[in-house]
């Protein structure tokens, strides 16, 4: 007579076996990421559902769901996306003197900054502040033509994945990427830093400034903003036209040099298609910085 206890035994086994085998072909059609992805929501659901956080000795914290469901969409991301807008570089045209660079430096807390011949749209290399020192450590006389400690830089599409550029950076050995638009002029900068805050978030060290306020109304309906600030953050506060835009932009300065087709100098009024107008108030021939809107039907003038 076959043993009770065995055949209950063997047939827990193939069922446990034949459920495992069916998950297995009826999750074969979904792709890892997913699956990582509906591992996260389901821990988090029952932590909310328990009304508890992660504890110090629980699997996931909170600061790292965040960082892993980062990464499972970082290649969700290219160039364009993770870019350092044109308005925002801080570059040096390759004419300028050696104190100049010196002091652009300086005054900008920059570790690297592209070189530029004429206009931003001809970048012929970088410069690094490690290749600078040295000449101020040790008195030493700057080379006659100071282009001459350029590196290179890599040149990527705007198309260009995230990851592709990380791999990129790695594989040649250089932080800083120049990302070209579909005429080959330059659409931004990407820095190494820049594509580890996708997954980390923002990185903040004891040169960064503290936060500031980029849109503030000054009255009269005006608004005095920071050339940074995000269109989204300017439609939310200010009229949701503004960031009713037709080309790749996230900022108000990318806004305004898409509006004027250059760089606007200081004084530059330039109008959006809602009425609302954009003075700029503060810049310099490569960027500009900060920005008034005056509001429709409002007339603006430069001071």
């Amino acid at each position: 007579m076959p043993d009770s206890d065995n055949s209950a035994g063997d047939a827990d086994s193939r069922r446990g076996l034949w459920l495992a085998i069916r998950r297995f072909f009826s999750e074969g059609d979904r792709s890892l990421r997913a699956q990582l992805e509906e591992a996260i929501d389901e821990h988090e659901d029952e932590q909310s559902v328990n009304g508890e956080d992660s504890g110090p000795d629980d699997d996931l914290s909170p600061v790292e769901r965040q960082m892993l469901r980062n990464i499972l969409h970082f290649r969700e991301h290219d160039a364009d996306d993770i870019a350092v807008p044109r308005g925002e570089i801080i570059a040096i045209d390759a004419s300028r003197s050696w104190d100049e660079l010196v002091s652009s430096f300086s005054e900008n807390g920059h570790s690297r900054m592209p070189v530029y011949r004429d206009t931003l749209d001809d970048v012929i290399g970088m410069i690094h502040i490690k290749d600078v020192f040295p000449y101020l450590a040790e008195g030493k006389p700057p080379p006659e033509d100071w282009t001459v400690l350029m590196r290179q830089p890599l040149y990527v599409p705007q198309a260009r994945g995230a990851l592709d550029v990380l791999a990129d950076m790695r594989a040649q050995r250089t932080h800083l990427a120049v990302v070209l638009d579909e005429f080959s002029g330059t659409d931004g900068i990407i820095t190494i830093e820049d594509l580890v805050e996708e997954i980390v978030g923002d990185i903040e060290d004891e040169h960064d400034e503290m936060p500031e306020q980029w849109i503030v109304p000054i009255g009269e309906g005006m608004w005095d903003c920071d050339a940074r600030a995000e269109l989204d953050d300017v439609a939310e506060q200010v009229d949701p036209r503004l960031a009713e835009v037709e080309e790749s932009v996230d900022t108000l300065g990318g806004l305004t040099f898409v509006l004027a087709e250059q760089v606007p100098p200081v004084g530059t009024v330039v109008k959006h298609p809602s009425g609302w107008r954009i003075e700029v108030t503060a810049g310099d021939a490569t960027h500009v910085t900060r920005l008034r809107l005056h509001p429709p039907g409002e007339p603006a003038t430069a001071e």
